[in-house]
């Protein structure tokens, strides 16, 4: 009996990068949709089945992350300048409420390239070829750009915001409670490292042409408006000083951004063009 040839890994991986589909404008895709809605049934399925294991990806890193709480929870604390003896619970609760809200965001950190693998992988079938291969390459850049927007955060954020909460206002000691230090640092760490995914996210959205990078530069006044509110929630004082340190690196990566989709932009016109 004959042996039937079957293409190795390396043959499909390439072919999975390389194969062309038909165009389609959004329009016809809508219209297909309505007059055939039985075939957004696979999609459902398929998106189920990436939210079940995004659901498991984030039970085992929090999991993980439960396990080594406590040096999880004595880093966090080193800002403080007696560290984790500086915090007094008050409530029962309070040192279990903590913990699971610094396992979930550590959690979620250890599991955001799975995460961002899946939702690669949802999307994937309606890419082209080279398209897939720009968006994959992403997944490792997004995670290096939400570890150093934590760090930021962590190691120039926090140091100089800290000294203002405990010593606002002379002559009162502050009772730094674990409900309310480990909350503020938690999403501070969370938003600014999600932030930091914005120029990664508009360089791909200008390489499949969605964004351009014109229309972010005219609108640059708005945006300035929705930092300067983003940083007023994210910053953990009212104080001018601290809300400019959280605005300036946000203002700088949008401003990235910009050149990053006039870049995009560039090479997709270089590429339509041969």
């Amino acid at each position: 009996m004959p042996k039937i040839k079957r293409p190795n890994i390396f043959r499909r991986i390439k072919n999975y990068f390389t194969e062309k589909q038909d165009d389609s404008s959004l329009s016809d895709t809508v219209q297909t949709v309505l007059e055939h809605p039985q075939g957004l049934f696979p999609h459902i399925l398929a998106m189920r089945g990436h939210l079940v294991r995004i659901v498991l990806y984030l039970i085992v890193g929090t999991s993980l992350a439960f396990t080594y709480s406590t040096p999880i929870l004595e880093f966090l604390a080193k800002p403080l300048p007696e560290g984790l003896a500086s915090l007094q619970a008050v409530d029962v609760t309070e040192p279990v409420g903590t913990v699971m809200r610094v396992s979930l965001l550590c959690g979620f950190a250890m599991a955001f390239p799975l995460i961002a693998f899946e939702i690669w992988m949802f999307f994937a079938p309606g890419l082209h070829g080279h398209e897939r291969f720009y968006t994959i390459l992403a997944i490792p850049v997004a995670s290096v750009f939400f570890i150093f927007g934590m760090a930021f955060a962590y190691y120039f954020m926090l140091p100089y915001a800290l000294p203002v909460l405990l010593s606002f206002v002379a002559g009162i000691n502050t009772l730094v409670r674990p409900n309310s230090y480990f909350p503020f640092v938690v999403n501070m760490l969370f938003w600014i490292g999600l932030f930091s995914e914005f120029p990664l996210v508009v360089l791909i959205l200008a390489r499949l042409g969605l964004v351009k990078g014109r229309d972010l530069l005219n609108q640059w006044r708005v945006a300035m408006v929705v930092i300067a509110v983003v940083a007023a929630i994210v910053t953990p004082t009212t104080d001018i000083a601290n809300m400019s340190l959280t605005m300036a690196p946000m203002i700088f990566l949008y401003f990235l951004s910009i050149g990053l989709a006039f870049i995009a932009q560039r090479e997709r016109k270089i590429k339509a063009a041969a």
